[in-house]
């Protein structure tokens, strides 16, 4: 069972709530992939914080209805995922800034991408800025060029082999 609060958990709560105040805890669960008993413990919190209201509105049905403080929460969590994001956002790109250097000093000036998502786009964008071209591999063979992995947050570089 959960016991320490997640914010972007929350903060997706709230908003879901906001959106539709007769949203039912199964289907919120549903939305986070986490049981519905995660999802009362915090909606309890919420009530006990007062920042959400319980109301009935049928014999089994609930509203949810957030108050001026849970607009207020949220405003400050959507503000701290804000910053937690720009501050990932910078660090990315000065760690791949600094592998690019390791990269020019080794005499190239193109780089091959191994991985998806957010990490990999920022580490695409940099090269776009420091004027490295980024290579794809369409074959699947190996590219003789170095690698820049994203491994989830870490960003690592692979020099390829000298022959």
């Amino acid at each position: 069972m959960e016991t320490q609060p997640d914010p972007t958990r929350e903060l997706v709560l709230l908003e879901q709530i906001e959106r539709d105040p007769d949203v039912t805890q199964a289907s919120l669960a549903s939305t986070l992939g986490v049981a519905v008993g995660t999802v009362n413990w915090h909606i309890k919190r919420f009530v006990a914080k007062g920042y959400v209201k319980v109301k009935r509105a049928q014999r089994r049905k609930l509203r949810y209805i957030i108050t001026p403080e849970g607009v207020a929460f949220r405003a400050r969590l959507t503000v701290n995922y804000i910053e937690t994001s720009m501050h990932l956002y910078r660090r990315s790109r000065e760690r791949v800034r600094e592998l690019l250097v390791e990269v020019k000093e080794a005499g190239c000036n193109r780089v091959y991408i191994d991985g998806e998502g957010d990490i990999a786009d920022i580490c695409r964008l940099t090269c776009l800025e420091q004027a490295v071209e980024v290579v794809t591999s369409s074959d699947g063979a190996v590219p003789t060029v170095p690698i820049i992995e994203v491994r989830g947050m870490k960003v690592l570089l692979r020099m390829p082999e000298k022959a």
